[in-house]
C-alpha cells in the first residue's frame, strides 16, 4: 500500500481518468471494529457500508474483505480516518497506523492508495445522535464505526470537490 497526501492523491486520480470508473472507501479504525463507507459513483456523497471485526489474528482476512470489496465497487483508494493531534501522538493515532502497517505486509494491497483524513470528533457526534435512540450496545457501537466513516470519507470527499471546483473556476 502507498500513502499519498490527500489532495495529491484526488489529483492524481483526476489525471489517470480513474474516478470515471471508480469509488473511495473511508474507514474509521478502532480497536475491535473498522467501519467502512463507500462513495458513491460520483464521489461526492458518503454512504454507510458495513462494519469489519478486527483482532490480531485475522488481519488476512481483513485483507482478503478489502480485496473483495475493491473488485466489487470498482475502489480506486481508502481515505483513513486518523486523529491529527500535534501536540503527540495519541494512542489511536498509533493504532491506526499497526493497521495500515499489517494491511501492507500481507500483500493483498500492493500499489493500492491511501491517505488520512482528520477525524475529529466523528465518533463522538455520532454518538450524540444516537443516544436518544436508546440502542443496544453493540448494535450502537457499529453504527458509531460506520457512520464515522461516513463522516471522515464524506469530510474527504467535501474538501477535495471544493477545492476542484475552485481550480476549475481560474
Amino acid at each position: 500500500m502507498k500513502y499519498v497526501k490527500s489532495w495529491k492523491l484526488f489529483h492524481e486520480l483526476v489525471k489517470a481518468n480513474a474516478l470515471k470508473q471508480g469509488r473511495f472507501l473511508g474507514l474509521d479504525v478502532g480497536d475491535k471494529y473498522v467501519g467502512v463507507a463507500v462513495s458513491d459513483p460520483e464521489n461526492r456523497i458518503a454512504s454507510p457500508l458495513s462494519v469489519l471485526v478486527r483482532n490480531k489474528t485475522n488481519i488476512d482476512l481483513v485483507a482478503t474483505d478489502f480485496q473483495s470489496l475493491i473488485s466489487e465497487l470498482s475502489v480506486v483508494a481508502f481515505v483513513v480516518g486518523y486523529p491529527f493531534d500535534r501536540q503527540r501522538k495519541t494512542p489511536n493515532a498509533i493504532q491506526v497506523k499497526l493497521f495500515i502497517d499489517e494491511l501492507s505486509k500481507t500483500g493483498k494491497l500492493k500499489g493500492f492508495k491511501y491517505t488520512y483524513w482528520n477525524e475529529c470528533q466523528t465518533s463522538k457526534n455520532v454518538e450524540l445522535l444516537l443516544r436518544p435512540l436508546n440502542l443496544h450496545p453493540v448494535q450502537s457501537k457499529t453504527m458509531v464505526d460506520k457512520f464515522a466513516a461516513v463522516g471522515i470519507l464524506q469530510g474527504y470527499l467535501d474538501n477535495v470537490n471544493r477545492k476542484m471546483r475552485s481550480e476549475t473556476a481560474k
